[in-house]
């Protein structure tokens, strides 16, 4: 095996990458994405809807001080996420396949496939709720999309959905494009929020008047007052969703046009997200009372900047909100392709769903992505599940390759290698750079931190939707077991059977859970 400077670098087939230096040929390739494009993806991914509904979501658990304590933690916890796939592309630059091929690499074919499929179902969750969300936001000018004729919104949901599809079937730079015009859009608006809000309506007083909490109520029960600890561990399950899309790059990694722009895009992105969530919740606490900011709609956003500047306001943010929506559907539809594709060229799925068009794009997963967002989009609808339902699902079923990432570089910082069974270190998990005894150990901390952070997010999640999520990983565990049946290869191993066996028993818990009217969507 040659590294990268020497020549070539295996890849999980066996077959080979140029050399570093021929990147140099690929400079005007349309199937290549660059740094500002990486970052616009990361930022379009995760300024979606949640920042304009975040003044009154965390008004709605926790006072200033809380919140101020909640997104310091949130700040590191996430931080050391984004490192973690920073450092794994350091560490392991020919894993050009970003979440899925390091979860592979550190834990096995099965648990990298679950992991995949349920990142891949988190998108297409993700982009229902978008989609439904976009044409409530239209409601503020089209009577129409007000929310009164959900059938309606569902086939223009729908109709949204195959649109997207016809655009992103021509190729990743067109997309990439659209959603870097999208990105900028959106941004406009939230910044014109943050300068307003700074400098016409904010109060000191209002924003310091009980600052801890300490008078305060929440929720429905008005007569209860929340410990500090209780508001901040309520807050942080709101930025769960904020920031879903972190690692955007890092996905879309084997796209880039040089390799070291990932990890630069990963922090810059973060970077960028953090700063206007905080400006968001922090300049709107000083607005209004705590417990008016709680009572008001999704886009309080729209409703804070109302009190400083009157109407037009709301109105230029709810602009705001429809474009924000939209280009974050764009990125997640360009994005809900990549595991499927990279799981089919990698004979984990059939063959057939890895193939790409003339233009580089992967349509035969876009198809198949697009046809299961029109399932979801009829199962919502007659469930009349809400955008947070939607939400809280999506979010249940990206934490688990966020655990299984920071795991494996726990591996690498403790054991130089993934998980000690017979797939690992045999088809992917190749040895990378050298690195330092200094960043090993800073990869060590940056790893448990992650871990830690991560699989408290898992416990904080509500039961139910871990369960479901579960549940709908076992159709793609058919589709699995078969394809390794048709490829005449081994279908778990003894740790990989261990596995399996405890998503089976979580989806028959959710099946009885449901069949008993217990949970529902």
């Amino acid at each position: 095996m040659k590294n990268a400077d020497n020549g070539v670098i295996p890849t999980n087939e066996g077959q080979a990458h140029p050399p570093a230096s021929s990147e140099a040929l690929v400079v005007d390739d349309p199937r290549t994405v660059r740094l500002g494009t990486l970052v616009s993806l990361i930022v379009g991914s995760c300024v979606g809807a949640g920042i304009f509904a975040m003044p009154q979501n965390i008004a709605s658990v926790a006072s200033p001080g809380a919140a101020l304590i909640g997104w310091a933690i949130t700040g590191i916890g996430m931080l050391c996420i984004a490192y973690v796939f920073q450092a794994l592309a350091v560490r392991k630059p020919h894993l050009d396949s970003g979440v899925y091929a390091y979860v592979r690499a550190g834990l096995g074919d099965f648990v990298g496939f679950a992991s995949a499929w349920g990142y891949w179902l988190g998108t297409i969750i993700a982009q229902v709720g978008y989609a439904t969300l976009f044409f409530s936001s239209l409601g503020f000018f089209v009577p129409l999309f007000d929310g009164s004729r959900p059938f309606i919104q569902a086939v223009f949901v729908s109709g949204l959905t195959w649109t997207i599809f016809a655009v992103l079937s021509r190729g990743v730079r067109q997309a990439a494009i659209m959603n870097v015009v999208a990105t900028v859009a959106k941004i406009l608006p939230i910044l014109a929020f943050l300068v307003l809000v700074a400098f016409v309506g904010f109060n000191t007083q209002v924003f310091t008047s009980d600052f801890w909490g300490q008078a305060a109520t929440f929720g429905d029960n008005q007569n209860e007052v929340h410990s500090l600890t209780d508001q901040v561990k309520g807050m942080m399950l709101f930025t769960v969703w904020a920031f879903i899309g972190v690692e955007g790059a890092s996905t879309y990694s084997k796209r880039a046009r040089h390799r070291k722009d990932v990890s630069l895009a990963t922090f810059l992105g973060f970077v960028i997200v953090f700063l206007l969530l905080m400006a968001v919740s922090f300049l709107s606490f000083g607005v209004v009372p705590r417990e008016e900011l709680a009572a008001m709609g999704d886009n309080s956003m729209a409703e804070v900047l109302e009190h400083v500047v009157g109407p037009w306001g709301a109105g230029l943010i709810s602009i705001g909100l429809c474009i924000s929506v939209l280009g974050a559907y764009v990125s997640w539809q360009m994005l809900c392709a990549e595991p499927i594709t990279l799981m089919a060229q990698d004979r984990l799925m059939p063959k057939i769903v890895g193939r790409t068009n003339s233009m580089g794009a992967p349509y035969i997963a876009q198809l198949m992505s697009a046809i299961v967002i029109q399932i979801f989009i009829v199962i919502f609808y007659l469930n009349e599940s809400t955008y947070t339902t939607m939400v809280q699902l999506a979010t249940s079923l990206y934490l688990v390759p966020y655990v299984f990432s920071s795991l494996y570089l726990l591996f690498l910082a403790t054991r130089g290698r993934g998980i000690s069974h017979p797939d690992a270190g045999k088809k992917f998990d190749l040895s990378g750079p050298d690195v330092s005894r200094g960043t090993n150990r800073m990869h060590l901390v940056l790893g448990l931190i992650a871990f830690m952070y991560s699989i408290w997010l898992l416990y904080a999640a509500e039961l139910h939707f871990v369960l479901l999520g579960t549940l709908l990983i076992i159709p793609g565990m058919a589709i699995y077991v078969a394809t390794r049946m048709a490829n005449r290869e081994r279908i778990f191993n003894a740790f990989e059977w261990v596995i399996a066996a405890i998503v089976v028993l979580s989806a028959i818990a959710a099946l009885y859970l449901i069949g008993t009217g217990q949970v529902s969507l």
